[in-house]
């Protein structure tokens, strides 16, 4: 790579000029338009006050709630009510808060960390953010028509099966099933950022340490959420149609639900903890002045710590009659999960230690945090240990200890993030005095609310109740604890005053008003809408320290893309490993598609709660119809040049397609998440059978060999029909194509008939026993996604008869092609369990 020095972009254009045709390019639209934009900085500010909203809507509720709790007896309010208020409680603050508002910050603030000037698929992150709107809404209104959930944040059955007739547990579940898969679409979209989107120079070992959590976080989402979604799936399916997944009586068993349901719950915690640990990475060096202190050993506890918590979901059911070893297993890595941790915080110290630390609202927030979670941390290894948890199991222990983890853990470092960072949503400051007083009514009111809940507990109260008799030594610990949540409410008016109060007298804020060393403190204030004036090489995890020059040469537009000389909107692509440059990418401008989709698709769902099915599946024509469009009209399109002159001399495609891409990534990570639900499923069904001794059921034919082999067989055909039809357009043989991947599609359409024809004419019924009903899914999970391959195949015909799709540019049909990898894997599978195993196990 050449030096700023040697860079030939500036020729012929003033520098004034180029900075107009940037800020003309990156615009945000204006009026009623506004709500087109897609860009990360109103996207992500968006949905970091939607989040914000659906926290202090939560908090309104935990407020009621401890007021009912307050004495001994209470009527202020009903038993359903209580329990309606303490599921919305617990379900708006895990899945409407704690996971969207990480989210929210990285889109916000990701390009700015590595040097970009969005993230790559500005669309989806828009999608994401208005069906997460959508399905919030529609989940928290349900409260005000007394139609909420009420059986916990964890539903467990047989209470949302067979105690909850009403549409409660439906919102539940396909409200919030609605707003998982928006946290998926915005984990593929932060993990492709992460990886493809750095700016030159800035290794895999240069990457900030934001970064490296953000990856392990998004990738926990891809893992952990999916067998959620599969659990939504089953229970739902019970509720909807009767098909009796966890039914005893007909093979079911409600133990499946805790299992699929904790192995999302356990790594969820952390899935919230490691993001605000993320802040504490980047402001503890700030106020330190000096690197972070054991970058590597960060990172891999990072790591090791989201590893570990997919194993320790079974210490949430350590009362459910599990055998010994496993008890002892579980146990034991439960407390291993305190290393990492551990390893995590101690570089936090040293670095305090090892630097001159300047004190500040921020960083208060950090200590505060750092002392609360170790607390939580230590009373979790305490639950950890099976003898202990016997005991405190359900009791307010553990409300005492999950506040302690997860206020202290995350909320007082997102409140020292809203601090740090406020400058770079708004270009104003917040105030240190308010800050001040904010984080002792915070921090007071914290422990006065958390820390009596403890004792409470080992007393004997049990969590979730509506009420208490008196004389049971509750009652002043209760009425200690209702006293401190008003406190505690009142720091966060503090807080939400000090965001919101008018500031337009106020001077705009210095430039890196903290004089941090990392890349997102180059922004300019007033703030400009294109994220990077220009993209610098990058020589250091903190260049605003180390590279001398670096923010003038920036300014000057001496690096990458100082221009936009054809009105596009571009950032670059580089490699995974090392960062270098490899693409010039064109990434979509404002547009209402992505909101109307989200509308379309939250139709679904929402119609679908009240089993209005033709609404619900003019809806989902609607969605396909309009990603169709968004797809036709928004990717893969062809350039009017091949390659374009970046700066400093360096030639880029503007082009590419395959592992090289940024779609292709976005394909493969979204199949991931894809794969692990289907092998949730896959788990239920070798469930059934390690739980009955007569699974399957020697009273049910099951779905037989060749009508699943047909199936089967003329899927994979079409598979290396699809593999053959990617080559011939490689090589331009285009009446071959057309041939191919059109006999490709019509034998998938037949395999998925035949595989469809299994059950149906074995006579399984669903509703008899959960071997017919987890047959009966897993059909129809393998030829949902077959019908998907089609119209992926039919699509990429489409795209090549319109001359969009040619033997060069061919992202469409690659990754297609890489669908069908996975499609081919799913239907063996499914062919195998169904088919093959039964014969085994015979």
């Amino acid at each position: 790579m050449n030096s700023p020095a040697d860079n030939d972009a500036p020729e012929g254009a003033p520098k004034n000029v180029q900075e107009q045709r940037l800020l003309e390019t990156w615009r945000t639209p204006r009026g009623w338009r506004y709500w087109s934009a897609v860009n990360n900085t109103e996207v992500g500010l968006w949905y970091t006050v939607t989040s914000g909203c659906f926290f202090l809507f939560a908090g309104v509720l935990a407020l009621l709630m401890r007021v009912q709790l307050a004495t001994p007896g209470a009527e202020f309010l009903s038993a359903d009510r209580y329990n309606q208020i303490f599921t919305m409680h617990g379900s708006v603050m895990m899945f409407l808060f704690a996971v969207p508002i990480f989210e929210a910050i990285s889109i916000l603030l990701l390009p700015q960390m590595m040097g970009a000037r969005d993230l790559p698929f500005p669309r989806l992150s828009a999608y994401g953010y208005y069906s997460f709107l959508i399905g919030g809404v529609f989940v928290c209104g349900s409260l005000f028509f007394d139609a909420a959930p009420k059986g916990g944040w964890f539903m467990y059955p047989p209470m949302t099966t067979d105690y909850q007739p009403g549409i409660g547990a439906d919102i539940w579940l396909l409200g919030l099933s609605f707003i998982e898969i928006a946290s998926i679409a915005a984990a593929v979209e932060l993990i492709v950022g992460v990886l493809k989107c750095r700016p030159p120079g800035m290794r895999i070992n240069l990457i900030p340490l934001y970064g490296w959590y953000i990856l392990v976080v998004a990738g926990m989402i891809l893992f952990a959420f999916p067998p959620l979604i599969a659990g939504d799936i089953l229970l739902e399916m019970e509720r909807a149609f009767d098909w009796p997944f966890f039914d005893p009586s007909r093979g079911g068993d409600p133990m499946l639900w805790q299992h699929l349901f904790w192995i999302f719950g356990h790594p969820e915690v952390y899935i919230v903890f490691l993001p605000s640990v993320a802040l504490m990475a980047m402001i503890v060096p700030t106020f330190a002045r000096t690197p972070i202190v054991g970058y590597g050993w960060v990172v891999l506890a990072a790591v090791g710590t989201g590893f570990l918590s997919f194993g320790l979901w079974v210490h949430h059911m350590f009362t459910t009659g599990l055998p010994a070893v496993t008890l002892g297993v579980f146990s034991a890595a439960s407390q291993a999960v305190a290393i990492p941790t551990g390893i995590q915080l101690f570089c936090f110290l040293a670095t305090l230690v090892a630097g001159r630390v300047v004190v500040s609202v921020p960083l208060l927030f950090i200590f505060a945090s750092l002392a609360t979670f170790v607390f939580g941390g230590l009373t979790g290894v305490m639950v950890a240990v099976a003898p202990f948890d016997l005991q405190a199991h359900d009791t307010y222990f553990v409300v005492g200890h999950l506040h302690y983890v997860l206020v202290g853990g995350t909320i007082f470092p997102l409140i020292g993030g809203a601090y740090y960072y406020y400058p770079l949503a708004t270009a104003k400051q917040l105030s240190p005095r308010l800050g001040k007083i904010a984080f002792w009514l915070l921090l007071v009111g914290f422990n006065i609310t958390f820390l009596p809940m403890h004792w409470t507990g080992l007393l004997g109260m049990p969590r979730r109740v509506y009420t208490y008799p008196a004389g049971m030594g509750f009652e002043t610990l209760n009425l200690i604890s209702t006293v401190g949540a008003f406190v505690l409410a009142l720091g966060f008016l503090v807080v939400l005053w000090d965001i919101v109060r008018p500031k337009g007298k106020e001077p705009y804020a210095p430039r890196n008003p903290w004089d941090a060393g990392t890349l997102e403190w180059l922004a300019e204030m007033p703030l400009k809408p294109w994220g990077i004036r220009s993209v610098p090489i990058i020589k250091s995890r903190y260049p605003l320290w180390d590279q001398e020059d670096l923010v003038r040469d920036i300014d000057d537009g001496r690096f990458y893309l100082p221009d936009a000389e054809e009105g596009l909107r571009e950032t670059l692509v580089t490699s995974v490993i090392d960062a270098r440059p490899e693409q010039c990418l064109r990434v979509p401008g404002p547009t209402f598609l992505p909101m109307i989709s989200a509308a379309f698709t939250g139709g679904v769902f929402i119609f679908g709660t009240y089993h209005w099915w033709t609404p619900s599946l003019l809806s989902g024509a609607g969605a396909v119809a309009t990603i169709l469009i968004w797809l036709w009209t928004g990717t893969a399109r062809a350039p009017e040049k091949e390659t374009k002159n970046v700066g400093l001399g360096l030639e880029l495609p503007i082009y590419i397609s395959g592992p090289s891409s940024v779609g292709w990534w976005a394909m493969f990570i979204t199949m991931l998440g894809d794969a692990t639900a289907f092998i949730s499923l896959v788990f239920g069904y070798f469930f059934y059978w390690t739980i009955h001794d007569d699974f399957p059921p020697e009273t049910s034919a099951g779905p037989g060999v060749m009508w699943p082999v047909a199936g089967g067989l003329l899927m994979l055909l079409a598979y290396g029909m699809t593999i053959a039809a990617w080559r011939l357009n490689r090589a331009d043989r285009s009446g071959v194509f057309y041939f191919t991947l059109g006999t490709a599609a019509l034998l998938t359409v037949g395999g998925a008939a035949a595989l469809y024809a299994a059950p149906w004419v074995t006579g399984l019924d669903p509703t008899r026993h959960s071997y017919d009903a987890i047959v009966w899914l897993l059909v129809g999970w393998t030829v949902l996604h077959a019908l998907v391959g089609v119209l992926m195949q039919l699509y990429c015909l489409a795209r090549r008869s319109a001359g969009l799709m040619t033997a060069r540019h061919d992202a469409d049909i690659t990754n297609v092609t890489l669908y069908w990898h996975f499609l081919a894997l799913t239907v063996a599978l499914t062919v195998g369990v169904i088919a093959g195993f039964p014969l085994l196990s015979k």
